[in-house]
């Protein structure tokens, strides 16, 4: 069984939409506004792309992503690792042709079979309804997440508010940083 990991920008208070400057967020930009940069801060990162063996995404993130990761040397890692789409309305046409092999995946039940096959580590990058979805399904294994000090109020979030059973959460790696982030690796205790 292959380890689903979620990893994520995340405010104090849970919000992870447009960490990175994306449009249409008021908040739009958060983690490099007024927060100082600290290389170690953001280590795992680096370390995701070189344990990773393929990334997941949804819809939304994959449409933001895939016209700029390509070509960015700080996403070199991701360019021939094999990526998959969970959506539902994507096409094969939609997809982009400098990416690398990109699966579309229609269904949970697909992701399920996925983490079922030989091979290393999935990432999950962005993709908040995603990352919903796959916790609610306990398909989640392991969360890679980089806290902000930081309440952003309104804001799509990691975590959904559905009325379920108490997930457990194991803290196996954690560091704070001197510009107030933490990064916080949990497993999904079953």
């Amino acid at each position: 069984m292959r380890t689903l990991i979620s990893t994520a920008f995340i405010s104090l208070d849970g919000v992870v939409e447009a960490p990175g400057g994306e449009p249409g967020y008021r908040n739009s930009g958060w983690t490099f506004k007024d927060i100082e940069f600290l290389p170690e801060a953001f280590g795992i990162k680096g370390r995701e792309q070189k344990e990773a063996t393929a990334m997941l995404m949804g819809r939304t993130s994959y449409e933001a992503f895939s016209p700029v990761w390509p070509d960015m040397a700080d996403f070199a890692g991701y360019k021939a690792m094999p990526k998959y789409v969970l959506s539902t309305t994507l096409t094969e046409d939609d997809l982009v042709t400098n990416w690398g092999e990109t699966t579309i995946l229609r269904s949970l039940d697909e992701v399920t079979a996925l983490k079922e096959t030989e091979g290393g580590p999935i990432i999950v990058h962005g993709s908040a309804a995603l990352n919903q979805s796959l916790s609610d399904a306990g398909l989640i294994d392991r969360y890679h997440l980089l806290v902000f000090p930081l309440l952003l109020g309104a804001g799509k979030r990691l975590f959904s508010a559905t009325d379920k059973d108490t997930q457990k959460l194991k803290l196996v790696e954690h560091e704070a940083y001197a510009n107030g982030l933490q990064k916080n690796v949990f497993d999904v205790v079953r």
